[in-house]
């Protein structure tokens, strides 16, 4: 791979340190139920932010993926075996937390028959039987674009359920193992097309042009697609994807207003905006 002098980050990057006594609680409960959140390992910007208001995103089925991306910073491998009573942990925990909002996410599990879809709507359920306030999303991977496996996830009740397109067509087989743009592209017009509200989004930064942001973009809308979030890629590690380009904030403000413009409900597009940022937002 080329080697790209590492940049500076530009100072529309900084984010506060998180904080608040609702933070301070939550961090507690999910190191002791030894919980996997995407807000700790993804090193998300706005975790403070999101754990204040309420909203709080899980990574379940471990923490171990069978795909490699080079953008991401979890753990790839051979997984453990499903843990079973996972989904009522989790449910259990979500209830402790006092929490509005939950979104789940999950590794991939190729090595699994049904791709961990059993695991996620037993996860969702049991969330809503204990708590049945808390709304939820859930961002799904590909399940190799199987539509009997997302309707599991379906049926199960979430009231969003999202999958991030995470690059431009072009970029897509540089950026992503398995998972094909047009795959997700029918994973996300199979959504459109049922009882949930559906969601994607994108990274900017690895070298994607205007026009491909636009076609991408025009892609979902065309499937249905009805929220997008928008953000700034971070590099993980010197060994991931590098960054190519920070993106100015008034260019995402652009992209926000075109989106808008072509039928979005919710369009979050910034620098620090992540899949689950104001995520609590998106259900109505």
């Amino acid at each position: 791979m080329e080697k790209h002098k590492l940049q500076r980050k530009p100072k529309w990057m900084k984010s506060p340190m998180p904080s608040g006594k609702t933070y301070i609680s939550v961090k507690d409960i999910v190191a002791k139920n030894k919980l996997h959140t995407i807000c700790t390992s993804g090193k998300c910007p706005n975790m403070g932010e999101c754990w204040n208001a309420g909203t709080a995103t899980f990574m379940i089925l471990g923490d171990i993926c069978t795909r490699a991306c080079g953008f991401c910073n979890t753990k790839t491998g051979k997984p453990l075996p499903v843990d079973i009573k996972e989904p009522q942990r989790l449910a259990d925990s979500v209830e402790k937390m006092n929490i509005k909002h939950c979104v789940l996410t999950s590794v991939d599990r190729d090595d699994l028959a049904d791709s961990g879809a059993g695991i996620w709507a037993e996860t969702i359920k049991a969330i809503k039987t204990k708590t049945p306030h808390v709304t939820i999303e859930a961002l799904i991977p590909d399940f190799d674009g199987r539509t009997e496996l997302i309707q599991m996830v379906i049926d199960a009740g979430a009231e969003v359920v999202s999958h991030n397109m995470e690059t431009v067509r072009r970029l897509t087989p540089h950026t992503r193992t398995k998972a094909k743009y047009d795959t997700s592209l029918s994973v996300i017009k199979y959504i459109s097309e049922s009882t949930a509200r559906s969601k994607s989004g994108i990274m900017l930064g690895i070298g994607e042009k205007e026009d491909e942001v636009i076609e991408t973009m025009n892609d979902l809308r065309n499937v249905g697609c009805k929220v997008l979030t928008i953000g700034q890629y971070l590099q993980p590690t010197p060994k991931h994807l590098p960054i190519l380009d920070f993106i100015h904030p008034d260019k995402f403000k652009f992209y926000e207003k075109y989106g808008l413009e072509k039928g979005f409900l919710f369009v979050e597009s910034g620098p620090l905006v992540r899949s689950s940022y104001h995520a609590e937002k998106h259900i109505g």
